[in-house]
């Protein structure tokens, strides 16, 4: 699954002790609340939905087979009624079987009149169920195609959503195999795991839908599509791949379905096992949940996380989209194939995909360097994960609900990072041989993290459980400070490490196997292994400048001494793009944290004004943004951005306003980009060419390229008046597609006008907001009027939560002063989260509080340095 940061928060309350390693996977031992006595070995369901009521009605038979005598019968369901179940099997006849539902366990007991003894048996079930508004089992999408309204239905099941389509054993590592049925009307197109096996027409304009078996695979891939939907098909090493799309939109998976031929086929090559199904489906649906779900042989998108439309589309949507690609069909092997056995271990699933799709990123378009986008990624994440909120890669996991709190930052993009840093430690080839033995070995069953240190140790000969475990089961990450000295013509390098906050010093001292590469810039590097607080090695010349991690592979901050900083600064414009890349960050990271001054960090951005690499510029925005935020309302702001304009004005004017032949992409993007940031910043030129390229917009869609239309509505929208306002509101209520609709929604969102941002909260209580959209819109209008927007989801708390996705009633009010560096806002909001919200909302308020505490001292901290640190600039 893959799916957007903001929608997601980490919702663990940690102890200070550390987790331990643990075991390969044994069945017997898998956390979990079901009893591992029974198990399913076949489900053969027919659901039967009312599309109109949003209801629907189920039968099922499930072989089971009894391992051990019991007296019960223990599986799951949530929000379902039986109707009616039955034993059958040799020796017992049939029994009529009471049900016992636990709605607060979702778990669904039958008690038998006598043990049951070994074997196989039959476990039938009548039972009805609702089609949710929400993304959460069988749930409904309302959508326009032109002016006609549709609707469709779709599942996501992860992680524990499958109980409300289906009395399952909705744990994963209970596999079986699913035959499903379902009736639709005969209007509609239904997909599933596997292809249709049987199709045939019943009374009063309906059919009946039949898939064949699936393999076998947890309960949480199984998938049904139905609607009025349209594909476009192709073939790749003997598998059908389809794109799916609702009525009228097939030109926009023309790139996603070669994208997904590009990928099957360089997955096949890299795990050495072919994709086991006869059929891919990409299924791009407009609203229902954000991301992607990797369903086995029919993934499930949110529309524009898979269709592009080349006249239309900028390209970093098309970016975008091969990405989320990239990593739902390496799901199809990681996580489907092979699945991690509790949700503990969901890393495995997740932070691998990611991992494997910037790989196949840059194998395919290197043109993008999605490598730099992955240090950006990290950065993102380490900036969570150097708190005492943070929690280890893997967490123990007790409850649903905090499963689907795991799907976050530390679990996908701490995940990757960790992942590339252990290959380029142990080799791409030695990995790639490990990586290949573990597929092997544990196809269609499931594993733990011990599983695949035993396979990697094997394959490369390195110590590789004992690194991982500090990794994987330690929080936060070390800083490596670095120092040097010239004796006798040789460098005398010494590297030492401490964990590394942002907020407080830990208590605990923690050490990690740190594998770090010490070279020159430009020239060769080694690896060391710091595996205790300190290390000094000696190379062989003083020649050259220092660097270490000088591809950016390492999960760590690096703080070198002044003189092998100054020595990198120098020439910063002129290091490789991850060597300046990292080189920012970290001295963005230590001056934010007091461990340098800011005028250290502004005199060496000023060396980036004529940056050429799209992600630099990216960090050096998010960078200013940050500062520019912390200075909201007070004198400072004026200074940050007269610095910010002054240093992006020359790389704009040279880039020009208009696209001209033969320039690069990252051109074009930067462009668009950096227009967009002068201005969010007031520049009263950029202003003035938004608002004037809009009214052409208006006139002829094609005026606006699609490399400058996010430029042009998000500038119309931050300045908009009334009128304009109209326009851009009718616009998104008007639009053909989910990419456009959210466009025109995140103008709206960024209003500067009160009264406008009052109109788009009001927007909120409205049904014809999709549940999935309500947590961005909360978001984006905060960041520009965080007591308005708070006074307003208190005054409509209830009806906002119930208008909205579960999955982020959690965090909604929390992120509304995520942006604020006040701990008065983090205490409001703190007493209000306790008083009104379950443990894991406090959890999630306790984290955002302590982000902005943490943004407070930074304020604190930061904008006293500002004015000497700009007005020197200015003056020098």
């Amino acid at each position: 699954m893959r799916v957007a940061r903001t929608a997601v928060a980490v919702a663990f309350a940690l102890s200070a002790a550390t987790a331990q390693a643990e075991a390969p996977f044994s069945f017997a031992a898998t956390p979990g609340k079901l009893p591992k006595d029974v198990i399913p070995l076949q489900y053969a369901a027919h659901i039967m939905p009312d599309v109109a009521g949003n209801t629907f009605r189920g039968t099922q038979t499930v072989e089971i087979e009894v391992l051990k005598t019991t007296s019960t019968i223990m599986l799951n369901a949530d929000n379902l009624e039986i109707d009616a179940a039955s034993l059958s099997g040799k020796g017992i006849g049939k029994l009529v079987l009471t049900p016992v539902l636990d709605k607060t366990q979702q778990t669904l007991r039958f008690d038998l009149p006598a043990p049951l003894a070994p074997g196989k048996y039959d476990l039938a079930m009548s039972f009805r169920g609702q089609i949710n508004r929400e993304g959460r089992g069988l749930f409904y999408v309302n959508y326009k195609a032109g002016s006609a309204d549709k609707k469709l239905i779709a599942t996501t099941m992860a992680p524990s959503d499958a109980r409300r389509m289906l009395p399952t054993w909705d744990e994963p590592a209970f596999r079986a195999r699913f035959k499903l049925t379902v009736d639709v009307p005969g209007h509609f197109k239904a997909y599933s795991t596997t292809p249709i096996e049987k199709q045939e027409k019943l009374a009063g304009g309906m059919q009946r839908i039949s898939f064949g078996n699936t393999p076998k695979m947890p309960s949480y891939l199984v998938v049904l599509v139905a609607g009025e939907l349209e594909r476009l098909a192709g073939k790749q090493d003997g598998v059908d791949i389809g794109i799916v799309t609702t009525e009228g939109k097939l030109g926009s998976a023309v790139f996603p379905l070669a994208a997904t031929r590009d990928l099957l086929h360089y997955f096949n090559n890299y795990f050495g096992i072919p994709y086991p199904l006869p059929k891919l489906d990409q299924i791009a649906i407009p609203g229902g949940f954000n991301g992607a779900m990797e369903n086995w042989g029919a993934v499930v998108y949110n529309e524009p996380t898979l269709l592009y439309d080349p006249k239309k589309s900028p390209e970093k949507v098309k970016k975008f989209t091969f990405n989320i690609n990239a990593h739902e069909v390496a799901h199809q092997w990681f996580g489907n194939l092979v699945t991690m056995a509790w949700w503990d271990n969901l890393w495995l699933n997740e932070g691998f995909a990611s991992w494997m799709a910037s790989k196949a990123t840059q194998h395919f378009h290197p043109e993008w360097r999605p490598y730099l986008d992955s240090i950006a990624e990290r950065e993102y994440v380490m900036n969570l994960d150097a708190r005492k909120t943070t929690h280890p890669i893997q967490t123990p996991i007790d409850t649903e609900a905090q499963a689907a709190a795991a799907f976050d930052a530390i679990t996908y993009e701490k995940g990757e990072a960790f992942l590339r840093m252990l290959e380029a430690y142990l080799g791409e080839e030695p990995f790639r041989k490990g990586i290949r033995a573990y597929m092997a070995k544990h196809q269609y069953s499931n594993t733990t993290s011990a599983d695949l240190w035993a396979a990697l140790e094997k394959a490369s000969g390195k110590p590789v459980a004992k690194l991982a475990s500090d990794w994987t089961t330690q929080p936060g990450f070390p800083l490596i400070k670095v120092e040097q000295v010239c004796e006798d013509g040789k460098r005398k390098v010494t590297l030492s490490q401490e964990q590394y906050r942002l907020d407080e010093p830990p208590v605990e001292k923690r050490l990690w196997n740190v594998p770090l590469q010490v070279g020159t810039v430009n020239g060769k590097a080694w690896y060391t292994l710091l595996s205790g607080p300190s290390t000094t090695l000696t190379q062989a010349s003083c020649e050259g400048a220092l660097v270490v991690d000088p591809y950016s592979v390492g999960y760590f901050r690096l703080h070198y001494d002044p003189v092998s900083f100054r020595a990198l600064a120098e020439q910063a414009p002129r290091l490789p793009d991850s060597t300046r890349l990292r080189l920012l960050a970290d001295t963005w990271s230590l001056a934010s944290n007091g461990r340098m001054g800011l005028d250290g960090y502004l005199n060496l951005v000023r060396r980036y004004g004529d940056e050429p690499r799209l992600a630099v510029w990216e960090a050096i925005l998010s960078h200013l943004r940050t500062l520019d935020s912390l200075a909201r309302g007070e004198p400072e702001r004026a200074l940050i951005r007269r610095f910010f304009i002054d240093l992006a004005r020359p790389k704009f004017d040279q880039l020009g306003w208009d696209e001209k032949p033969g320039e690069t992409i990252e051109d074009g993007q930067l462009r668009g980009m950096l227009a967009t940031s002068l201005a969010r910043a007031g520049d009263p030129v950029a202003i003035a060419e938004g608002r004037a390229r809009f009214a052409r917009l208006l006139q002829d869609p094609a005026a606006v390229p699609p490399s400058m239309i996010d430029f042009v509505t998000a500038t119309a929208g931050r300045y908009a008046d009334a009128a304009t306002y109209d326009i851009l509101a009718a616009r998104a209520a008007n639009a053909p597609t989910s990419e456009e609709r959210n466009r025109y929604g995140r103008a709206l969102a960024v209003a500067q006008d009160p009264a406008l941002a009052a109109r788009t909260l009001q927007s909120l209580l409205s049904p014809q907001t999709p549940p999935d959209l309500v947590p961005y819109i909360v978001g984006g209008v905060a960041n520009e009027h965080q007591e308005q927007t708070w006074n307003f989801a208190m005054a409509n708390r209830e009806a906002l939560l119930n208008n909205m996705e579960s999955l982020g009633r959690n965090a909604v009010f929390a992120s509304i002063v995520a942006s604020s560096s006040n701990p008065a806002h983090a205490e409001m909001m703190e007493a209000y989260m306790r008083k009104h919200f379950g443990p894991d909302g406090v959890v999630e308020a306790e984290r955002v509080g302590n982000g902005v505490r943490v943004r407070a001292a930074q304020k604190a901290r930061l904008l006293p340095q500002v004015r000497a640190a700009l007005q020197y600039l200015h003056h020098n």
